[in-house]
Order: structure tokens, then sequence, then C-alpha cells
């Protein structure tokens, strides 16, 4: 083989390896997304996280000097939906937690516990649309009217407060006040919607992991489902079926944004697996080169 052949295949390789190195480096759509989303997740938060505040509501709920039948509410309130949320004791009650001299005072805004009759306003302070649709079913007509039939707590109980979800339209809860063949309608009527969210909240936790910022699909993802779920509380079978198609549409919006990102994350592992073995075989074909006889 020539000295001027050996040559000329080194130069192709070389110019080779240049158009590939500037093919990597020319800007595109999904990392320049993928550099957002970094920076929405990253840069935008402290690396220390949020330091808690203290709680004298709690110290003092845990402490050995309360007395047993109040000892689990701390508890109870840790395990709950609301702990999750940063819910705190005061924010429900009342008082000034950081100030134990303050903490039940009614110049700090303490309500104590709700008597039985005021739990639905008492809950109703934040959960505005439930509170409505509560008030205007048959189960708020009958509590309204006379002190007796389900409230808030009846079904979602009073401090370990879980995420709503289905299953609390049980036939062992429901048949403590009547038979179970409404609520089961009921619930046969919410479960496939129910279905989807619970596809699409495990397909972004899924993406989380991934490392994809999926902050602000979870809050609409939440938005939808809590606008759903004030349904629940209409116990109003007709009116969830007329609004389902409303919702599907919504979820769907929801699901098409999330089957796209997968796909990226799908194109990004591929291209990112030819790229090496591209470079593979361009070290295989340089290593091959330098082992060429001269003549």
């Amino acid at each position: 083989m020539c000295y001027s052949h050996v040559v000329g295949e080194k130069v192709m390789v070389r110019n080779v390896i240049i158009f590939f190195i500037m093919l990597l480096s020319l800007p595109s759509l999904s990392s320049g997304s993928y550099r957002e989303e970094f920076q929405k997740e990253f840069l935008s938060k402290t690396w220390s996280g949020e330091q808690p505040a203290e709680n004298f509501c709690i110290e003092c709920h845990s402490s050995d000097k309360m007395k047993p039948e109040f000892l689990t509410i701390a508890e109870e309130w840790k395990a709950s939906w609301h702990a999750q949320n940063k819910i705190a004791c005061h924010n429900c009650h009342g008082g000034d937690p950081k100030d134990p001299s303050m903490s039940m005072s009614p110049h700090r805004g303490f309500v104590g516990k709700p008597k039985p009759s005021e739990v639905p306003d008492f809950c109703g302070k934040c959960h505005i649309g439930i509170l409505k649709n509560y008030n205007e079913s048959d189960h708020g007509k009958a509590f309204r009217t006379s002190g007796k039939g389900p409230n808030c707590v009846t079904c979602h109980g009073s401090h370990n407060i879980q995420k709503a979800n289905i299953d609390i339209i049980s036939e062992h809860r429901c048949t403590k006040c009547h038979s179970y063949d409404r609520a089961k309608t009921m619930k046969q009527a919410l479960f496939l919607t129910e279905k989807k969210f619970d596809e699409l909240e495990g397909g972004l936790r899924k993406l989380r992991k991934e490392g994809v910022y999926i902050d602000d699909d979870q809050k609409n993802l939440f938005n939808i489902q809590a606008e759903f779920r004030t349904l629940f509380h209409s116990v109003d079978v007709n009116l969830v079926r007329d609004r389902t198609n409303e919702f599907s549409s919504k979820l769907a919006a929801v699901e098409s944004k999330v089957s796209s990102t997968f796909g990226e994350l799908r194109f990004r592992r591929n291209f990112s697996a030819f790229i090496l073995l591209l470079f593979a075989a361009m070290g295989s074909v340089l290593y091959l080169l330098t082992k060429t006889p001269k003549d």
C-alpha cells in the first residue's frame, strides 16, 4: 500500500470525526428543553432544603404530660396527607405554634376542636368546592336538618387524613348508615376516571425518577383531580356521568404530554447508544489504520 493512499484514508477518517463532532455540538430542541428542566428542578432550589419550624403543638401532644387520649393526635397527623402537604395544627385549629404561652390563645385565632355540627364548615374553610357540593347533597341536607348523617370526619377521619381515593366508598363504611347499592353505583361511575388518575400519577413518578421536571404537570393533574373529586360529595351519579367526558378530555391532554416525554427519553437513549457505537467503530478503524504496514 502506497504512503499517499494511507494518508488519504487517515484524512477521510479525520473528516468523518470532525463532521460528527460538529453534528453533536448543534443545539437541539430536546437539549434546550432539558436545560430548562434542569434549571427549574435544581438551580431554583436551595441544596439545604426547607428547615422545619418549631411547633409547640406537636411537642406538647407528644410529651409525657399529655393525657393518653390526646397522645395519638401528633403521630396520626405526622402520617397524614395534611402533614405531607405542610398543613399543620394551627392551619385548622388556630393558635400560635411558635409560642407555647400563646399556642391556645383566642387572641391568636385559637378555636380548638369543633363541635360535630361545625365540622363541615370547619373543613370547608379550605375545601370550598367540596363544602358547596356537600351542602347541596342528600348527605349535607340531612346533616344540616337533623344533625345526623355523615360529615367530613365520618369518611375521612380527623387527624390521620389520607389522600382521597375511590376506596373511601366502601361497603364497610357506607352500610353504617344505609344500604350499599347507591354508593356502589357511584363508585362504578367514578371507576374509569379514577383508574386513569392512578395511571398518570404512576407515569409522572417514573419521569421524576428519570430526572425530568414534572412539578407543573403534577400540579395540573392535582387540580383536575381535586375538581373531579368535588363531584364525590354531591352523591349525584348523573352529575358524575354527565361530566365524565369533560374530565376525560383534560386527562387525555396530560396523558399525551406524558407519553411524548417518555418518547423523547427513549429517543435520547437510542441516540446516545448510536453515538457510542459510532465512536467505537471509528476507534476500531483508526486502530486498524495505525497498524497498516507501510510500503
